[in-house]
């Protein structure tokens, strides 16, 4: 995979001359055309065309109070992306690489998988269509489905939690794969099939940057006890088919892999990625004016199969039910409705220690967001709320950004985390809370 992206490197700095107009952009995913003929990879080459696109983007926030296991600062850096896109009649490349100063970090060695270091290669991948009904993309790649707003259940490719959470660009939460996409067009059905050669886990929390509830210390922790697991050198593979019933698309889902993060502990205490198999289904489709989303997932912890290992999690069901509207010009309302139910929860109980706090057999979380657009658009305004009723705790991302003019962009916004109780998922970041702001050129 890495001999593929160097490939591909090499190709889009060799001397082409660029070709940047009339570039047509793609259908969005799922509404390509079957009856429309592709090029054959296998034919003869009559266009080529090169595009250049990017931006160079300062960042810096700082947290609301004194977190005693992290930083004041929460994120400052600058950070400049470069996007080749190279059109052929076989073939497209893309190339998107970010060259980034953090100035947080110590250490600028690159890890590709974790994001860290002076380089994040976001996309090195080309797409071929053998046939009219047959899409190919191999290299690294942004994968993404389902149909949650920022809540993901059947979506299990790899995400940034803690960018996302110090103030990174919404595009930041998701990373990439390396993978091998492909996908398959018909009148009856359409079939996704994506396959990692090598497990991608989610840039997950691991304390270097926001601190977070240590289960076997009991306490919170962060830069005094960073997270460091062994990562599994297997495959995975995600399934999705999918078709329309008149206004609707209809979707089932398989992955076979693992936990995208390290929720497991062996007996010793080492973090690891316990095995996973998901199944699932969607529907989304107009209603009453706005959109319907509702979403289904089993997940089948394998290393947990009689829900009686206490280091493992156990097997749960996880469902959602969304709506999304326009209420009034310009101002959109979304809602969703979400829940993680523990499937051996008898099982689980009795595997617990008598001193350890009993979680309830189902974690309810209800979303709301608030989006209104204004001065001819150029200032969007947003707001996001989780809130989990019976765990009573929550997070509020708040933003606002203005678009100055067609390469200008300037952004503000909070992460706000609330819970009294700091065991619990959102109440665990209550010190990370923070504000930042950004200044964005395009070019």
């Amino acid at each position: 995979m890495r001999l593929l992206c160097l490939c591909i490197t090499v190709l889009f700095f060799s001397p082409l001359q660029a070709e940047t107009n009339n570039i047509e952009p793609p259908l969005p995913e799922g509404l390509t055309d079957t009856k429309t003929e592709k090029p054959s990879a296998f034919g003869k080459s009559s266009r080529r065309k090169l595009s250049t696109t990017g931006f160079l983007e300062g960042r810096g926030g700082t947290r609301f109070q004194t977190d005693d296991h992290e930083d004041q600062t929460s994120i400052s850096e600058l950070r400049l992306q470069v996007e080749n896109q190279w059109q052929t009649d076989p073939a497209t490349f893309q190339l998107t690489t970010d060259f980034i100063y953090d100035d947080l970090e110590n250490d600028r060695d690159i890890d590709l998988d974790r994001g860290e270091g002076w380089i994040d290669l976001r996309e090195a991948n080309v797409l071929i269509h053998p046939t009219s009904f047959i899409d190919l993309k191999v290299g690294r790649q942004i994968l993404t489905w389902g149909t949650g707003d920022l809540v993901f259940i059947n979506d299990l490719f790899p995400k940034d939690f803690v960018s996302f959470f110090v103030g990174r660009d919404s595009e930041y939460l998701k990373t990439p794969s390396d993978a091998a996409r492909i996908s398959l067009f018909s009148h009856a059905v359409n079939l996704d099939i994506a396959y990692t050669p090598r497990f991608d886990a989610d840039r997950f929390i691991s304390g270097k940057r926001l601190s977070y509830f240590n289960t076997e210390l009991g306490r919170i922790t962060g830069q005094d006890a960073i997270i460091e697991p062994k990562f599994p050198q297997d495959d995975e593979t995600a399934v999705r088919v999918y078709r329309n019933l008149k206004n609707f698309e209809v979707a089932a889902y398989f992955y076979d892999g693992y936990w995208k993060s390290p929720v497991g502990q062996t007996t010793s205490g080492k973090a690891f990625f316990p095995a996973l198999t998901v199944w699932g289904i969607s529907l989304r489709g107009p209603v009453k004016g706005g959109i319907l989303s509702t979403e289904l997932g089993y997940y089948d912890s394998r290393d947990d199969p009689d829900g009686d290992n206490p280091l493992v999690p156990n097997s749960e069901w996880r469902y959602l039910v969304g709506y999304e509207r326009e209420v009034l010009p310009e101002l959109t309302v979304g809602f969703q409705y979400y829940a993680e139910r523990i499937n051996d929860y008898d099982a689980f109980r009795k595997s617990q220690p008598v001193n350890n706090q009993q979680d309830d057999r189902t974690r309810h979380v209800v979303t709301v967001r608030l989006t209104k657009l204004t001065f001819n658009q150029n200032l969007v305004l947003s707001a996001f709320n989780f809130w989990s009723p019976n765990q009573e705790d929550g997070y509020l991302r708040l933003n606002a950004s203005y678009k100055f003019t067609d390469n200008w962009y300037a952004e503000i916004g909070s992460n706000n985390f609330y819970g009294d109780n700091e065991s619990n998922f959102f109440g665990q970041f209550k010190d990370n809370s923070n504000i930042f702001v950004s200044i964005r050129r395009s070019f």
